[in-house]
């Protein structure tokens, strides 16, 4: 869903004499990109899509649908939003900001034994709470070049500010990201304790 913060390839070896993982949780590093500036009638659009997509799935989100929904034809709406692509974007954009703001606070607040266990949870949470949104921003490819610059790293910071180490963190990312798809899908076996499942992930994550 969200690329852990900074990219690997800014993030330089530790300086010799230093130690290879720095104290956690980190302070924040990048700064939260401003939000596109978008009319009342665009964001009317875009909340009822995400609407209909949490209510009746993916299958159901086009333009045409959309217009049902809001009482107008579906050619209206491409004065506002260019096509189902666009909104699908401004949907992903939505998860993004949403899911970057919960996970910074939790980590603001955390401390080294529990940033990572708190973090997951929160993770966790946002995604059962949005099952329909979660899967198209985190399943489908991510059309980064509609996203505003910087949004996919800001928002994925928090699993680096988690480990303080980026491969680290994209691992933490990914188990999570597996985690969660997989309780989505009941894919677990019947009776299986997730709440220990996940206990147990964080702990694997978790220096002693």
């Amino acid at each position: 869903m969200t690329r852990p913060c900074p990219p690997v390839e800014r993030c330089p070896p530790a300086e010799p004499g230093q130690p290879a993982v720095p104290a956690v949780p980190l302070g924040r590093i990048a700064v939260r990109p401003t939000p596109p500036t978008r009319s009342p009638r665009a964001t009317e659009i875009i909340g009822a899509a995400r609407r209909l997509l949490e209510d009746e799935g993916a299958g159901s989100l086009t333009m045409r649908r959309l217009g049902e929904v809001l009482g107008i034809r579906a050619p209206s709406l491409y004065k506002h939003l260019p096509g189902k692509h666009a909104v699908e974007t401004a949907l992903v954009e939505t998860a993004l900001w949403e899911v970057g703001d919960a996970l910074h606070r939790v980590v603001d607040g955390a401390g080294p034994g529990d940033v990572v266990d708190r973090l997951l949870a929160e993770y966790r949470r946002y995604a059962l709470a949005h099952p329909n949104l979660y899967r198209l921003t985190a399943l489908d490819p991510l059309g980064r070049e509609g996203l505003p610059p910087g949004l996919e790293d800001w928002s994925g910071e928090p699993f680096y500010r988690a480990t303080g180490e980026p491969y680290v963190a994209q691992a933490l990312w990914a188990a999570a990201h597996g985690a969660v798809v997989l309780e989505l899908a009941s894919r677990f076996l019947p009776g299986t304790d997730l709440d220990r499942t996940w206990a147990a992930l964080a702990a694997a994550f978790t220096a002693p």
